[in-house]
């Protein structure tokens, strides 16, 4: 099982919310928003496309967005997939939004918050094993893993939480946003153990299918956040880049 994947995050792009849109996205079945941005562009996708968006907030979202068809609280139509766990027609997804807190504003979290993000979805993850036979396929979030595609300032850097999930749960795909992309040589996927992070930032179209069942055992007790330092011996860049992004 194929399911063609439009993945977006951090910028608006004239030609997504566009006519152009239903042409150049036509085969698309599925759409993730991997946070700022803004509810009537996730809205325009989702009337143009006419397909489910899942999706998480940015720290630069707003607690109300007003547009002209009123308040919102989130994007009409979508799914908020902020610590949850959903089997989207047998693709296993599940999603945490925010940032690491650099100052005062809602949607951003310390570490110790986001372990609680993450640990709060472990027993669905675990009831996912049993009936699926694997944890999970696909986690998106908006800041990125802990040492993976991170910055060293606190606002850019990664979450330890997102880094254990990954290696314990080995979802196939983990999206994620906040990490804007200036320069061309940029890496915009690395290979984690099983799992291909991929930075989402503007956009990023491409197939996914699910993770391999029965997964390898899992290390609860072990909750290692890595130091990037170690990262360079597990993450590499992943040769893998089908999708097309845009910067």
């Amino acid at each position: 099982m194929f399911v063609n994947t439009l993945a977006l995050s951090d910028v608006l792009l004239q030609f997504i919310y566009s006519p152009q849109i239903k042409a150049r996205f036509a085969e698309v079945q599925l759409v993730l928003g991997c946070g700022d941005l803004p509810y009537y562009y996730l809205e325009y996708i989702i009337s143009s496309l006419d397909v489910p968006l899942y999706f998480v907030r940015g720290n630069h979202a707003n607690l109300v967005e007003h547009t002209v068809a009123g308040p919102r609280k989130k994007p009409w139509g979508a799914v908020d997939l902020h610590r949850r766990v959903v089997n989207h027609q047998g693709l296993l997804l599940a999603g945490v939004e925010g940032s690491l807190r650099y100052r005062e504003g809602p949607f951003q979290y310390s570490q110790a918050e986001m372990w609680s993000h993450v640990l709060s979805m472990v027993p669905t993850l675990l009831l996912n094993r049993a009936v699926h036979g694997r944890y999970l396929d696909v986690f998106i979030s908006h800041a990125p893993p802990w040492g993976i595609h991170d910055q060293p300032d606190r606002a850019h850097q990664g979450i330890k939480a997102f880094r254990w999930l990954v290696r314990v749960f080995r979802p196939r795909y983990h999206f994620h946003g906040h990490i804007h992309i200036y320069k061309p040589d940029t890496v915009k996927e690395t290979l984690f153990h099983q799992t291909r992070v991929i930075n989402a930032y503007g956009y990023m179209e491409m197939h996914l299918e699910p993770a391999p069942v029965k997964n390898a055992p899992l290390a609860f007790l072990r909750r290692d956040g890595g130091s990037r330092g170690h990262v360079r011996e597990e993450a590499s860049p992943s040769p893998l880049n089908q999708g097309k992004g845009s910067a």
